[in-house]
């Protein structure tokens, strides 16, 4: 029974640590778009930042999966991996938004909220994923 307790303690701490994170990555595509991105997902029906927000959060996501199966077997080390780690990967999507806004037409954040569907979307979110899977990779 003990092991139980234990394991679900362990469980809900890596939970919340993986739950801030994700909520961290709302706030940084929030951040990074014009205008509120609850608003233009929910009451907007906005595809394109719907697009964005779940690449991010799956990216997120399995980074912070990675984290928690492959660094330390130490719960507080392990639990403080996770969560640099989990920093790390929103940084690193973060400058790749930045860096793929300068590198191509227009304002990246304003294309992402526009109502119609556009092509760079599907790129951002390719780059999203693909960021996170370079972190998992190194974590791993």
């Amino acid at each position: 029974m003990h092991d139980i307790v234990n394991g679900l303690g362990t469980a809900a701490a890596f939970g919340a640590v993986g739950l801030v994170l994700l909520l961290a990555g709302v706030g940084l595509v929030d951040a990074l778009t014009p205008g509120r991105l609850g608003h233009q997902i929910w009451v907007e029906r906005n595809r394109n930042a719907a697009v964005v927000l779940s690449s991010a959060l799956l990216g997120i996501g399995g980074i912070v999966f990675t984290a928690i199966m492959y660094t330390y077997d130490d719960f507080a080390k392990g639990l403080a991996a996770t969560a640099c780690f989990g920093v790390l990967g929103l940084l690193l999507m973060a400058a790749a938004f930045w860096v793929l806004d300068v590198l191509t037409p227009g304002k990246l954040g304003a294309v992402l909220v526009d109502p119609e569907p556009h092509p760079a979307v599907w790129v951002t979110a390719a780059c999203n994923v693909s960021v996170a899977a370079i972190v998992a990779a190194a974590i791993a």
